[in-house]
């Protein structure tokens, strides 16, 4: 069978104008390019934001060469005026430089695992540097007879090195000698570039030269393999593609030639129109490609980001690397202990090699066949031992649920559908098909949307106008995912609504049957790839978080460090394997338990549910609780939770407050539950609440509401003594108690507020608070405390100073009669009184009464009761209405909902400290 062309898909995803580009490289972890201009000047792009991200001034002769050194966040320049500079492209601070060579420094490479870096000159020298030791010269190597262009280290032996010359030779070297070990002579001019095979067991070099001709050379038996003659003018970059089955040729003729590895071919050309091809650069993480040209910097993208890999429902992983198949098992595993991220140690076995290139990797549902996809074929082997079964042309391939059955898209508008390995049959869609997926129907996109196929009859059940990427069903076929670029659909397939369309020819149409599909969900999210396990749809997105989505609600299993792809669920293990692109294999833990309680909430299945509810793990509750709570099940929520915060925040939202009250006990949460007893109208626990919460204000709010004097008198010495003085000086002003306000004032230091207090409702104190004021101020400044006038010594600054006095001496009098609530309508309000009036009527009416023995105004109370209307009588039911509001008041029931409070207890008892 003849070889067919590579099947890779190429798009551009990067392109700049700019100087000359002598050196471009990527970074293996980051999105970064960095190019190395022909001005001195080192620009790192962000080629996925399209910004430059990172510039560097470098120097004003031309760089030609800078690499990335990630282990060290460094970025090293080699340029025109021999010198090695070495910047930290995290702070861009230059770290060190030195001159290394005397003439121009062509290339920079930096040892793989020591701290060595090699550079290669015009000088004909190469020469090992270490970092670690000061940038030390640790060795030089001689033997070339021109400019050495360019070196390059061996990836399988990171001891020996190569080296290509305009002295027409590739020369092969050992770290620990200054000789070469041996030349490749074949080139008829002189050697530009140069670089190693990577892949499999193949000892080769690959070079370019001046003589327009591509070289592959076997390194062992030190001769040329193949010569390729394509390009018009000098080759000025060469590599193989570490990960692909590529080798890439840049010339001064302004093509990129795209050859296949080992066939030969030439596969592809790439005229940018950006003039000469300078440099090449690929990495092993990633199938990005970038080009340096006269004009500026392009990056291609090649292939496939999701690594050719797949799992069967026992395990066994099977994998292409290269074109190698290869399997591990994790049942080898045996008893290790797996801990969630960690590289599993599994045990790697050769199946042998592919005819085609592997770019997908699929097994059938029961696991007996795999399927290989590349290069326009496909070929399916046993899983066991890799025997080919079958195999033909195709574009893709989907497998049914049904492992007998399978489609392959040969065209864009030709589909075969085949069972048990023959062709059973074929047609073409309406609009075309761009994609096929397979699972419980065969999905095929076209321009006119997703369309649905059973796969027996290839009657068309539904067309949906959605241009999806992927398609995912559930293991019982009744849920699907519709994964686009932007967003996903969770749909419910309705096989009664099917049945009753087919037969009643009700509800059909052109796009198939209306009423088979229900939308459920639709989350703007962005998946990579996914899985069902039950109801639970479990997949990554594109910010690498594991996530699984049920019921409507997103959890976040992990937070990945790099881009992950699924491979599968072991139900007895209740772990969930993925995949690196670098065929890492890891695992999470994802209790099967939680996800089939969660499926049978989802079906109100409650009595599965309650079944299933005794084997999840206690810890593990509170999520399932959360889950509860977001579908609406608050009170089966609280029964589940095991964590007190979500018990208690249920609690309140319920409006159960025994359960609350008990929780509270026990953590603390008085403030949520006192707020709580308050909106319920429950004031004996909300004044319990509060007293435990020491929230004083609270307390006065409840004390003021109530009328309670007494209350607030014992909340004011309380929060006096607790040094919480704003509730305490307005405890006091509400009972009138004016001089424990001023020493409130006075005590804190406050006396400027103290001074203007006593002059407002004190003027008998005016005099002592301004010498506490002065002498105060005098330490700070005491032209501003001479200032200040005492009404001792300047009364005729203080007008009717005397007269104050007086009313302040009669409202002291007037306090020591208690008023009660039921006169309040005879009352006169404040706004119609004139105390100064009312003063010099109670000091005439003093003075002709015979004097008697006067309490300590300190020691008097300081209610002011107020003179009584005489032309608003009490109406004539109000004692009795004051009867009935009494006695509802002493049938109250407040206790809440079960929680005895003593409402009438001791204040003392509710202000005391806990």
């Amino acid at each position: 069978m003849m070889s067919k062309p590579l099947k890779l898909d190429l798009r551009k995803v990067h392109s700049a104008r700019s100087e000359r580009v002598k050196s471009i490289q990527i970074h293996p972890t980051e999105p970064w390019m960095m190019v190395a201009l022909y001005n001195g000047r080192v620009h790192v792009w962000n080629y996925e934001t399209q910004n430059i991200v990172k510039s560097f001034e470098v120097c004003e002769p031309p760089i030609r060469s800078a690499i990335f050194i990630p282990r060290k966040n460094w970025l090293v320049t080699a340029s025109d005026d021999m010198l090695i500079r070495v910047f930290n492209y995290n702070t861009h601070e230059k770290v060190h430089m030195f001159e290394a060579h005397s003439d121009y420094i062509r290339c920079l490479i930096v040892h793989p695992t020591q701290p060595y870096l090699l550079s290669s000159s015009d000088d004909m020298l190469i020469k090992l540097w270490n970092w670690e030791n000061k940038w030390q010269c640790m060795h030089v190597f001689e033997g070339h007879n021109h400019y050495v262009m360019q070196i390059v280290i061996n990836p399988k032996d990171n001891n020996q090195f190569a080296s290509a010359c305009l002295d027409r030779t590739v020369k092969v070297w050992q770290l620990g000698s200054s000789h070469s070990n041996f030349n490749l002579e074949g080139h008829e001019k002189g050697v530009n570039c140069v670089d190693y095979y990577s892949g499999g067991d193949k000892p080769y070099l690959i070079s370019g030269g001046d003589d327009n001709l591509v070289k592959i050379w076997d390194y062992q038996n030190k001769s040329c393999i193949q010569t390729l003659d394509s390009h018009g003018h000098n080759i000025s970059s060469v590599k193989f593609h570490p990960s692909l089955p590529i080798m890439l040729s840049g010339s001064e003729d302004g093509t990129v030639r795209i050859w296949h590895a080992n066939t030969y071919r030439l596969e592809n050309t790439l005229n940018y129109n950006f003039e000469r091809v300078w440099c090449i650069a690929c990495t092993q993480t990633s199938n990005h490609i970038a080009i340096g040209y006269d004009d500026g910097s392009v990056m291609i993208k090649l292939g496939r980001d999701e690594p050719a890999i797949s799992m069967d429902a026992n395990g066994k992983i099977i994998w292409a690397k290269h074109s190698e198949i290869q399997q591990a098992n994790l049942k080898t595993m045996g008893d290790v202990e797996i801990k969630d991220g960690e590289k599993l140690p599994i045990t790697v076995k050769d199946l042998g090699s592919s005819e085609v290139y592997p770019q997908i990797i699929k097994h059938s549902p029961n696991g007996r066949f795999v399927v290989v996809c590349g290069d326009g074929e496909f070929s399916i082997y046993t899983a066991m031992a890799l025997r080919n079964k079958s195999f033909g042309a195709g574009l893709e391939f989907v497998w049914s649920i049904d492992s007998s059955v399978y489609a392959v898209r040969e065209s864009n508008n030709q589909i075969k559908v085949f069972k048990n390995f023959k062709e059973k049959s074929s047609f073409k869609p309406e609009f075309g098909c761009d994609a096929i997926f397979g699972g419980h129907m065969l999905g095929v996109r076209s321009t006119g949307g997703l369309s649905f196929y059973e796969w027996d009859t290839l009657e068309l059940i539904r067309r949906i106008d959605i241009q999806p990427k992927s398609v995912f069903w559930n293991e019982g076929g009744e849920l699907v995912t519709l994964a686009t670029s932007d967003n996903f659909f969770i749909l419910k397939y309705l096989p009664e609504a099917v049945t009753h369309a087919k037969e009643t020819k009700e509800g059909v149409s052109e796009d198939g049957i209306d009423d088979a599909f229900e939308v459920l969900n639709e989350m703007n999210e962005v998946i990579k790839n996914g899985l069902w396990i039950g109801d639970c749809f479990i997949y990554t997105n594109a910010v690498n978080r594991l996530n699984y989505f049920v019921g409507g609600e997103i959890v976040t299993i992990s937070h990945l460090d790099k881009e992950m792809y699924l491979l599968g669920y072991i139900a007895k293990d209740n772990r969930l394997y993925l995949g690196d692109k670098e065929l890492n294999i890891m695992s999470y833990s994802v209790l099967l338990s939680v996800l089939e309680y969660q499926t049978a909430v989802m079906r109100r299945d409650f009595e599965t549910a309650d079944q299933v509810l005794p084997t999840i793990p206690r810890e593990h509750r509170t999520r399932v609780a959360h889950f509860l709570e977001k579908q609406g099940f608050k009170e089966p929520a609280l029964a589940v939770t095991t964590d007190s915060e979500h018990k208690f925040e249920l609690s309140l939202q319920l409006g159960q407050l025994k359960t609350a009250y008990q929780i509270a006990i026990e953590s603390e949460k008085w403030k949520q539950l006192a707020d709580l007893a308050i909106n319920k109208c429950e004031f004996g626990l909300a004044q319990e609440c509060l007293r435990h919460a020491r929230d004083y204000s609270g307390l006065l709010l409840l004390a003021t509401c109530a009328g309670n004097a007494e209350m607030i008198g014992k909340l004011a010495t309380t929060s006096e003594t607790s040094d919480v003085n704003n509730v305490a000086f307005i405890s006091y002003l509400l009972l009138g108690k004016l001089d424990e306000c001023l020493e409130i004032l006075i005590s804190t230091n406050r006396l400027p507020e103290a001074a203007f207090f006593a002059r407002t409702y004190m003027p008998s104190q005016i005099s002592r608070v301004v010498q506490l004021w002065k002498e105060s101020l005098a330490s700070v400044h005491q032209k501003s405390a001479d200032a200040l006038a005492d009404p001792m010594k300047y009364e005729n600054l203080f007008p009717g100073l005397e007269e104050a006095k007086t009313v302040e001496a009669y409202l002291i009098e007037r306090g020591r009669i208690s008023v009660p609530a039921c006169k309040y309508p005879q009352i006169i309000p404040n706004l119609h009184r004139n105390p100064i009036e009312e003063a010099k009527v109670w000091s005439a009416n003093k003075a002709a009464r015979p004097k008697t023995p006067q309490l300590s105004p300190k020691h008097s109370p300081r209610h002011s009761p107020l003179p009584t209307r005489k032309e608003s009588p009490i109406p004539p039911k109000a004692d009795a209405l004051e009867e009935e509001l009494e006695e509802e008041m002493n049938n109250l029931d407040i206790s809440a909902d079960g929680v005895d409070v003593d409402v009438d207890a001791d204040e003392d008892d509710l202000l005391k400290e806990d």
